[in-house]
């Protein structure tokens, strides 16, 4: 199967207009990213984004039967929103309301002892409230972090609001985005990851060749 951006859009032009498939999806992806598994937040409101994109464009690409109900821009950001947030806040409450008891689990020990716990446990002791959004933005530290935020008595309205006013500014935004320019995101973001890969095969090219020359000078 080709992986160019026409293929892309023809695969995906099928769940356009399988709109509760798509929010059900949406649901169990973001609230599965909440709870640290690895599910990109970003690669899922891409995708949704898209469906839009898709779904307003029916001249180009067309419902798979007359009739067929398209997916809902305004309903895939609603969604979305409310998927992202919900799901921080019931891992904040499970920080508040069971993270002792959780802590002395012989399951969770390793959990507990990590090291992004206990980064995520210095940060909230020292910036308080506020890491609430900024733990949206940090991978490998959401989890952690607002469950934390719970254990340590953030307040719930303190929580809600800044981490809802974090995802106010970022979820919607992002469908939105693709959803008026997709074909000119993906095309950005293909040149993005080939310049990536670029800059990683240099990166790691120049990690051996001064791994190499540093040992050598060392034995010598």
């Amino acid at each position: 199967m080709s992986l160019d951006l026409a293929t892309l859009l023809e695969w995906f032009s099928t769940y356009a207009y399988e709109p509760w498939l798509v929010y059900g999806m949406i649901i169990l992806l973001l609230t599965a990213s909440s709870f640290g598994l690895p599910v990109p937040e970003e690669v899922t409101l891409v995708s949704v984004g898209l469906l839009a994109y898709l779904a307003k464009n029916p001249d180009r690409f067309p419902p798979p039967y007359p009739g067929a109900e398209p997916v809902s821009l305004k309903g895939l950001m609603f969604i979305a929103f409310m998927s992202v947030v919900l799901s921080d806040f019931l891992v904040f409450l499970i920080g508040k309301y069971g993270g002792k008891k959780l802590k002395k689990k012989k399951k969770w020990a390793k959990f507990f002892r990590s090291k992004a716990f206990r980064k995520a446990e210095v940060w909230v002791k020292r910036y308080g409230y506020l890491m609430s959004g900024v733990f949206r933005f940090t991978p490998g530290l959401r989890f952690p972090g607002h469950m934390i935020c719970g254990m340590m008595g953030v307040p719930i309205w303190a929580f809600l609001a800044v981490d809802g006013m974090a995802a106010l500014l970022s979820v919607p935004t992002q469908i939105w985005l693709v959803a008026q320019y997709g074909e000119e995101i993906l095309a950005f973001m293909k040149q993005f990851k080939i310049a990536l890969f670029i800059v990683i095969i240099i990166s790691l090219a120049i990690f051996f060749i001064r791994r190499h020359f540093l040992s050598k000078a060392e034995n010598s």
